[in-house]
């Protein structure tokens, strides 16, 4: 079994099958997806890759006084291939945008595959600020499985974060569909995400969130 995963860095909507030149692939062991506001030097393209200073600088702000929470703008990926580049996730976020991240196996599983998100690689506690502290429903992040349609437009999809009922991905089903189905071959599989912070969130804080992807 050969797991692997793509993310989409063009505009254009199209899967990994008939584009492949429009992904990259993720090293799961050096690369790391950023999520920004952008800024001058944080920005696609960018090499060699923005410092820790750099990155923080082009954080997402809030302001309490319009009680609007922040749809984070900028979703990238950190991809450490020599020389190091970072490179923007375009379709990424609040848009009907089907192809974005991709999960692909190159043979059938006895299980739906799963995606879950964790605040470490122990994968039993999801304590960061972004995961709800410990509260998934307060979760920044939100999925949607993409597998088998758009999400549309607005979507809300789950809020992500551990094991619970609703906020995990079934990566092969129709959301909301309530079936389970396992691959039966060799299939790629999509998602969509999308991050907000609350408007009132009042902490700062530097948090590398793991993503899961589970089967049998």
């Amino acid at each position: 079994m050969s797991l692997k995963i793509y993310v989409n860095t063009s505009t254009n909507d199209l899967p990994y099958l008939t584009n492949p030149g429009d992904y990259v692939e993720v090293d799961l062991t050096l690369d790391k997806f950023i999520f920004s506001y952008g800024s001058a030097i944080v920005i696609d393209g960018k090499t060699p890759l923005p410092s820790t200073t750099e990155l923080s600088s082009a954080g997402v702000l809030i302001n309490d006084i319009t009680n609007v929470d922040v749809e984070v703008p900028h979703f990238f990926l950190w991809d450490a291939t020599a020389p190091g580049t970072l490179r923007e996730i375009h379709n990424a976020g609040n848009q009907d945008k089907r192809y974005v991240f991709c999960v692909a196996f190159n043979a059938a599983t006895n299980s739906e595959p799963i995606l879950e998100l964790w605040d470490d690689n122990d994968i039993d506690t999801i304590l960061n600020y972004s995961l709800g502290t410990g509260v998934a429903n307060n979760s920044f992040f939100r999925g949607i499985t993409t597998t088998e349609g758009t999400p549309g437009a607005g979507w809300t999809g789950y809020r992500l974060a551990g094991s619970a009922v609703n906020h995990f991905l079934w990566l092969n089903s129709v959301f909301g569909s309530g079936t389970r189905v396992p691959l039966i071959g060799a299939k790629d599989l999509y998602f969509n995400l999308r991050v907000t912070v609350p408007h009132h969130f009042a902490n700062a804080a530097l948090e590398m969130p793991v993503f899961a992807i589970k089967y049998t």
